[in-house]
């Protein structure tokens, strides 16, 4: 038996046969053009096709694992764009008279000297992404548009490092675990690694060559150690501590059909995050008792162009049959910001964060609203649909929006069309939203609270700026407050509210939520059972007093 330390980048265990993967080396030589004009266009035509493809992989990988973890591809699009990169590869063409091919690893070898120089953690990874972009250009260059791993079994891959547009093509299904001899606990490729639940460990000592290739190997993601042809003792132990962890999934799955309420009486409905129609197992199989963010800018994302009332109306109906009566929330296309759709022309803004999207693009443009309107009204006629509108800021917004969605019921009676009886309410993530909430809460049916912007909004950090993680604080007492003033002034109205941000998962702040009397928890489906569990251990009670001194 051989073993090797790594770190762990995510927990769990992994048994199973080594597939090593070893990047083919891209030969690159130095060759002397005559056409620089042609080298040139050459050069950005590759940029444009790179792009293309980061792109696809980011609408990919915010499906399967979210905006945040997602943003690593928008920054290598950004790089394609970045003038010091685009211009030394230009100089180079031209001043050297060389093929594309060679300005591009030149670049790239220069650019991650300079990185890996730099006495900041921030700028040392970047060294990698210059890596990742260069290796992607030269494949486009080379005609190389294969996807980078193919595999046919459940494995254990074990690589040098893994970028993050390879980790995302991993078939989740077919991969156990993969260990890389270099990388960062904190990169982006860590990060998606624990977002797609994969147990993982980086940093291992280990030769790649094929003598490992297809042995019996096991990953311990807690000690984050790696065995080689374990011995029995070693199996013995580690398939023990996998069907523990599989006993608490069991577990969890007991906690089926119960209801979710504490221990001293109080109900709190708990709902699905959802992006896709695939989703809908996974929302039956946790139990949901609904879905309370349903994206539908997703529906755009996948078009060239934009999706018809019809094609649309599908998709919503299909979601309301499938819950069969449970509440179904759609929140209108949230394009814009870090969600691009080429086709919208939206433009280059230089805080795209706070710019034209979301809401403020369907009032803009409302012939894009009353299609994506027409579509969900006329697919409540089979299910318990709702719709909730992001962005808001002001209490004329949602007038419009009413006077809006009026005119398009008024519409489909006109044609005979039926449609159901459909909740209309609104996000709060702007402090604007939250500081009008009372006023708010008169002209809807119910808040939906998404943790994620309001806190970016109120601490003024982007939170997809890696150089301020160690500023952002979603558990700041700012961003509770807020919170805690959204559901009190809505419950003074007679209404509901619940929180669809990543705050509505966190354990730490169950007990807190349930305090405030916070009506509904949105979560993604595999958190909804562990949620459950924490609720119904919980005394609310017994610890209101204590969670609302420490947090409030």
């Amino acid at each position: 038996m051989e073993s090797y330390q790594g770190k762990s980048v995510f927990g769990g265990i992994a048994i199973g046969k080594i597939c090593v993967y070893q990047k083919e080396e891209q030969q690159v030589k130095r060759c002397r053009i005559e056409d620089i004009d042609r080298e040139l266009a050459r050069f950005h035509e590759a940029c444009d096709t790179a792009g293309r493809q980061l792109k696809a992989l980011y609408d990919k990988a915010v499906k399967e694992v979210g905006e945040a973890s997602a943003a690593i591809f928008e920054i290598h699009q950004m790089m394609l764009e970045d003038m010091d990169y685009i211009e030394s590869i230009e100089n180079i063409i031209r001043t050297q008279s060389v093929n594309t091919e060679f300005a591009v690893a030149e670049t790239s070898d220069n650019f991650q000297m300079v990185f890996a120089s730099i006495d900041d953690e921030y700028m040392r990874g970047r060294a990698a992404d210059v890596k990742d972009v260069s290796e992607r250009l030269l494949s486009v260059l080379h005609g190389n548009h294969k996807d980078a791993l193919h595999i046919d079994e459940p494995v254990i891959i074990i690589a040098d490092d893994l970028a993050p547009s390879e980790t995302v093509q991993l078939d989740k299904n077919k991969v156990l675990a993969f260990v890389t001899v270099h990388g960062s606990v904190n990169s982006h490729t860590a990060i998606l690694a624990r977002t797609m639940n994969i147990p993982a460990l980086i940093g291992a000592d280990i030769a790649l060559d094929d003598s490992i290739d297809g042995k019996l190997a096991v990953v311990d993601g807690y000690e984050g150690r790696l065995y080689i042809d374990p011995d029995e003792r070693t199996l013995e132990s580690r398939r023990a501590r996998m069907e523990e962890d599989l006993e608490k999934r069991r577990l969890l799955q007991t906690l089926k059909g119960r209801d979710n309420v504490t221990q001293d009486g109080q109900k709190i409905m708990v709902y699905a995050n959802i992006g896709d129609l695939k989703d809908l197992g996974m929302v039956m199989q946790n139990d949901a008792g609904g879905i309370g963010l349903f994206r539908s800018e997703f529906i755009y994302l996948d078009k060239e162009t934009f999706p018809t009332e019809d094609e649309q109306f599908k998709v919503y109906k299909t979601v309301a049959e499938t819950m069969a009566g449970k509440r179904v929330i759609i929140r209108t296309l949230d394009i814009g910001a870090d969600k691009q759709a080429d086709y919208f022309n939206l433009g280059h803004e230089e805080n795209p964060a706070m710019g034209c999207r979301a809401i403020r693009i369907c009032l803009s443009r409302p012939e894009i609203f009353k299609t994506q309107l027409r579509a969900i009204f006329r697919a409540s006629a089979y299910g318990k649909l709702a719709i909730m509108y992001p962005m808001i800021t002001s209490v004329e917004e949602v007038l419009q929006i009413r006077k809006i969605a009026d005119e398009v019921k008024d519409e489909l009676r006109a044609h005979n069309i039926a449609f159901g009886d459909v909740e209309q309410g609104i996000m709060i993530e702007t402090p604007a939203a939250a500081m009008i909430s009372d006023l708010l809460a008169k002209e809807v049916d119910f808040f939906s609270i998404g943790t994620n912007d309001l806190t970016q909004y109120t601490l003024a950090i982007d939170r997809q700026n890696e150089k301020l993680d160690d500023f952002y604080n979603p558990h700041h007492r700012a961003v509770l407050r807020m919170i805690a003033m959204v559901v009190e002034n809505s419950h003074k109205a007679g209404i509901w509210t619940g929180i669809c941000g990543e705050l509505g998962a966190d354990p730490e702040l169950t007990g807190l939520f349930l305090a405030m009397g916070v009506d509904e928890l949105s979560v993604s489906p595999g958190r909804i059972l562990g949620l459950r569990k924490i609720i119904l251990e919980t005394n609310v009670a017994r610890c209101r007093e204590e969670m609302l001194k420490k947090y409030l």
